[in-house]
């Protein structure tokens, strides 16, 4: 019996039970580093600090979903790991078509892939607004799924109920 365990496939998306929320793909609208630059750490052309490596990555794009369409625009406070776990902290804004605001909170991780500028994403998501016509957000335990291009500037990121 072998103990070795396969290599995920690269560049693929696991899909999670649920129903679904939304989805979004965002492009990354600006990206501040406090140190090393991020694109060199991911690069390849250094290795992360001792301490990690603090970014703050700003993002903007669509959202869509059977119920929730709009614009999503947040920042990702991410901290990359000297030992290569990249520590998600999202704050972001659903702004839908018709004008309410949705507050998106989510923590979870981010597994780059050796060699790539891809990251797999896997998110605890919550969703809070007083909007009455989005009220139905607030108690919703979400999971997401997603991946963060950053050769390509953009990220991935699709969130279902558990």
């Amino acid at each position: 019996m072998s103990t070795q365990t396969p290599a995920p496939a690269p560049h693929r998306e696991n899909t999670i039970p649920g129903a679904l929320i939304y989805e979004y793909t965002a492009r990354f609208t600006d990206v501040t580093s406090y140190g090393p630059a991020l694109a060199d750490v991911l690069a390849g052309a250094i290795a992360p600090p001792p301490e990690g490596l603090r970014s703050d990555v700003g993002f903007e794009g669509p959202v869509s979903g059977p119920a929730l369409r709009g614009t999503v625009t947040g920042v990702d406070y991410g901290n990359l790991r000297a030992d290569g776990r990249a520590e998600l902290h999202i704050h972001a804004c659903i702004s839908t078509e018709d004008g309410k605001n949705i507050a998106l909170a989510a923590d979870g991780v981010a597994t780059v892939e050796n060699g790539s500028p891809v990251a797999q994403l896997r998110e605890n998501v919550t969703l809070t607004t007083s909007e009455p016509g989005y009220a139905w957000l607030n108690p919703l335990q979400i999971w997401a799924t997603g991946t963060a291009d950053f050769a390509a500037g953009e990220v991935h990121v699709t969130a279902y109920t558990a």
